[in-house]
């Protein structure tokens, strides 16, 4: 009675969802009336012409949705196809971190797993998996507690960083009130004053750098330090290329805050999907060998 009465929701119309099931439009309305009958209340307002959800039938839907999919999913797991995984992975990540380290993992999973449609979206904000339909989104953050389920696989520091020419030209910083007398360039994704905080000793020292620039994309602040227009503060995987090509070097290392740490999550637990749980190993596994993830 689910099913017809999901089917008939969807198709707005007992003839067409009828039809889909391979059941007689009488037959799809006995169903949708003794489900009814069943909860005590009406689910649809039927005219002549539509079919229309009730305010408690819109709740119930949801409901039945989430039900029938359990369902498809214990009976393929009883099946042996739980092991196989398909259908639509939609993962989330910060824009450059996606692009740099993401990506790459999605389309390796995709064409391992040639069933799975993959949907990745890149931006840069927390994204509210359960409300917005994501499967698995990578954070790098100190996590609050809540029901997801969070893999740690690696972190990030916050390092100050400068061109050689600059440093050579300019002096390197021995200490974080020594900013003060540089150029810098602001990496602040939503405010036009950025603040940064340091480690010295048992307390946190703030700097508010002297920006001639203000950024609020990483990519842009690291070109913008790689011409050498002054410092700039950024994640460190963010600039792992510029470190290994030289253009770029860390300063003021010792007075760096604790790193931040990666986490894959998803929702679900072990009652995850076979799409999310493959996906959620597989990318664990490449994340933690990333160098620049340590």
């Amino acid at each position: 009675m689910m099913r017809v009465f999901v089917g008939v929701a969807e198709a707005e119309g007992f003839a067409s969802a009828a039809r889909r099931l391979g059941l007689s439009a009488p037959a799809a309305t006995r169903a949708v009336a003794a489900l009814e009958e069943r909860v005590g209340t009406r689910l649809l307002h039927r005219t002549t012409r539509i079919v229309r959800l009730t305010e408690a039938g819109a709740r119930f839907l949801a409901d039945c949705k989430r039900i029938l999919a359990e369902i498809d999913e214990a009976e393929s797991s009883a099946a042996g196809s739980h092991a196989e995984p398909s259908g639509q992975l939609t993962v989330t990540a910060p824009v450059m971190f996606g692009r740099m380290h993401v990506a790459p993992i999605v389309l390796a999973f995709l064409a391992q797993y040639p069933r799975v449609v993959g949907r990745a979206l890149l931006l840069d904000r927390v994204v509210d998996i359960i409300e917005e339909g994501i499967d698995v989104a990578v954070r790098i953050a100190h996590l609050a507690d809540s029901s997801l389920t969070a893999t740690r696989v690696g972190a990030v520091r916050r390092v100050v960083c400068a061109s050689p020419g600059y440093l050579a030209r300019r002096g390197v910083p021995k200490a974080p009130a020594e900013i003060a007398e540089h150029d810098a360039i602001a990496f602040a994704p939503s405010a036009w004053r950025e603040e940064w905080s340091f480690a010295s000793g048992a307390k946190t020292v703030t700097v508010s750098p002297h920006a001639q620039l203000i950024v609020n994309t990483a990519d842009v602040a690291v070109a913008a330090a790689v011409a050498g227009r002054g410092l700039t503060r950024v994640l460190s995987y963010q600039i792992a290329p510029e470190l290994r090509a030289g253009t770029l070097a860390i300063v003021l290392a010792e007075f760096e805050p604790p790193p931040l740490p990666i986490h894959v999550v998803h929702a679900e637990g072990r009652r995850a999907s076979a799409k999310v749980r493959a996906f959620v190993d597989f990318a664990a596994e490449r994340l933690r060998a990333a160098s620049a993830l340590k």
